[in-house]
């Protein structure tokens, strides 16, 4: 299986012409702005941006950050962290305010929360005209057409515009081709999880999972490397669960994406997010070994060091599964750089288990960690197991686990220093006009003295002084071609 296999017939499959609904129209003249507020997760920060094109393409929209001078607020909520819905409730309050200033104001709610509470924030906020989930964010452009068009009608005959449905992976083939801003960019491979963990929602709020079609992913990646990306992310919910059906109607592994992917040209580095250690297989640890491009830095949630825990989460594997991976994919790269997400304080976390948590993390030496105070997530099975460990105590657990890994992330920050690493170069300095800014495989910052034209490429960099924790200066050493 080789790019050159599928690239042809990938492009040709993403004609976007042959997708857009013929309806909808560019309008012109005044120009309406745009402002989307995007919580939560990496997902959402993709949707976002698709959402912007979306509307510019279709509407002529251009994005602002001020609320106060949009023409439409959307906001793209997330429901994984504590009180999620206070949060847009909270936020959308504010936005009446501006809607009593401004009659003509439209409001969406998307994302998680939307696709959960899409009643609630019905009958909380009147006000708000449009409901749409993230599998449907795609139908924006439509349902803004029927809000306008039924602007003059009495209100008892205006048509809710909620949809918050589950249609596959539908959305997209009815985005535009994305916009490129600088030299990386995230690429969504699938949507949903199918795993079914006992405090998350997001199989109830973004479906099961559904891979896109690989044609469609190795278009969208040739496309932007043509446009002067160099470094992907590939985003799902749990995409070492990737199974994307091929253009021949076979079906293609994660890790046999990436080895396409690693094909294409212009592209340099390879990222991916988020990962279930269930699914990381052999197969993937092999392309460490094999590619290049792939950097020695992996997100792998484990949320727990203790195994009783880790059962009552139904994450269905043991802590000694976890290491062995880990060890493997060390053995083959000893400069991995290793961050993970923790849930402290689940619901029967004893000290005991708190304890193996600890002692897990220091044994693993993690460099960096979303790790938060266990919240309960309504509608989900944790969500109805007795908690009796008081909040203080709770607290004062993450403060450890956070003391231990930001120590880890110092000494491997500190131990750059004299390395040679290799750096994507991303800018010039915000601070000085002389130096460039880049992002090493470990996504320390590295600034060094170079020129503008070097923007785009990957260079070589010495490191000679640490500034701070992820901030570090360098002097070049080798300067590479550019890799288009």
């Amino acid at each position: 299986m080789t790019v050159q296999t599928f690239i042809p017939n990938a492009l040709a499959a993403s004609d976007k012409t042959a997708h857009q609904p013929s309806h909808i129209p560019t309008h012109q003249g005044t120009v309406k702005k745009l402002y989307i507020e995007t919580q939560g997760c990496q997902m959402n920060e993709y949707d976002s941006h698709r959402m912007a094109d979306l509307l510019g393409d279709s509407h002529g929209y251009i994005l602002t950050t001020d609320p106060k001078e949009a023409d439409i607020l959307l906001m793209n909520t997330c429901s994984i962290r504590e009180k999620a819905q206070e949060k847009v409730f909270s936020e959308l309050g504010r936005w009446r305010k501006l809607k009593q200033q401004n009659p003509d104001l439209i409001i969406g709610v998307g994302g998680c929360v939307a696709s959960q509470e899409g009643d609630s924030i019905q009958k909380r906020a009147p006000y708000v005209d449009m409901i749409f989930g993230p599998q449907t964010l795609h139908r924006l452009p439509q349902m803004l057409d029927q809000h306008h068009a039924q602007l003059d009608k009495p209100k008892q005959d205006k048509i809710k515009l909620v949809d918050i449905s589950f249609p596959d992976i539908e959305k997209f083939d009815f985005l535009p081709e994305p916009r490129v801003e600088g030299h990386k960019a995230f690429v969504s491979i699938m949507e949903g999880c199918s795993k079914y963990c006992s405090f998350c929602v997001v199989p109830y709020t973004r479906g099961e999972e559904v891979s896109r079609p690989l044609d469609d992913v190795l278009a969208e990646i040739a496309t932007l490397a043509e446009k002067g990306v160099r470094e992907v992310n590939l985003l799902g919910q749990n995409v070492n669960g990737y199974r994307g059906e091929t253009f021949e109607g076979g079906i293609c592994t994660f890790a046999e994406l990436i080895r396409l992917v690693a094909e294409i040209s212009g592209i340099g580095r390879i990222r991916y997010t988020t990962s279930h250690p269930l699914e990381f297989s052999d197969d993937l640890i092999e392309c460490y070994r094999d590619l290049p491009q792939m950097v020695s830095h992996l997100h792998l949630p484990v949320q727990s060091g203790s195994n009783d825990v880790l059962k009552a989460m139904k994450r269905n594997h043991t802590i000694d599964v976890y290491i062995d991976k880990i060890a493997r994919l060390r053995k083959i790269r000893p400069d991995m750089h290793l961050s993970s997400d923790f849930i402290i304080g689940f619901p029967g976390e004893t000290d005991e288990h708190f304890a193996e948590t600890l002692q897990f993390i220091q044994d693993l030496d993690f460099d960096h960690s979303y790790s938060f105070v266990y919240s309960k997530r309504p509608g989900t099975p944790a969500a109805e197991l007795p908690d009796e460990t008081p909040e203080a105590v709770k607290k004062a657990r993450l403060a450890q686990v956070q003391k231990v890994i930001k120590q880890s992330s110092i000494a491997k920050t500190d131990a750059m220093l004299g390395q040679v690493v290799r750096v994507l170069i991303e800018k010039i300095s915000d601070h000085d006009s002389n130096l460039l800014l880049g992002t090493a495989d470990n996504t320390r910052l590295v600034t060094f003295v170079g020129d503008a034209s070097w923007i785009g490429r990957f260079a070589e960099i010495e490191i000679t002084e640490i500034k701070t924790l992820n901030l570090v200066y360098g002097e070049l050493l080798n300067l590479e071609p550019d890799v288009a």
